[in-house]
């Protein structure tokens, strides 16, 4: 059974880095992405970044330079480090995955196209 656990978000202050943990149970084999999503109130999920099973990451326009998504296979951890943290990153933030047949293939972008999700964390930038 595939259960994705987040670590506690937390509250920043413009400028920090914060790093967020994302350990993913249960999966058989390495063939299988996880993405980072956020989500303000009123509006849909957003996908922040994304890794492959090749490692091949993705990161949308408003985090790139910023933001960076590994991997740690041997411990089954996804990070998602954020740099700079701007008061419009302030969301709660879901890692999520998805197995697929390639370690190669593109990552999903949309929300539906994951299956596994996370509980979601809180992270909360003030100026």
């Amino acid at each position: 059974q595939v259960q994705l656990v987040e670590s506690v978000g937390g509250a920043v202050q413009v400028g920090d880095s914060l790093k967020l943990a994302c350990t993913t149970l249960g999966f058989t084999s390495n063939k299988y992405q996880v993405a980072w999503f956020r989500q303000v109130p009123g509006k849909d999920r957003e996908r922040v970044s994304c890794i492959n099973g090749a490692d091949t990451t993705y990161y949308s326009d408003s985090v790139n330079g910023r933001f960076t998504i590994s991997r740690d296979n041997a411990k089954k951890i996804v990070y998602l480090s954020m740099n700079g943290l701007k008061p419009e990153d302030k969301a709660v933030y879901y890692c999520a995955a998805r197995t697929t047949l390639s370690f190669r293939q593109t990552c999903g972008l949309v929300s539906s196209e994951f299956r596994y999700w996370g509980q979601g964390t809180l992270v909360t930038v003030s100026s």
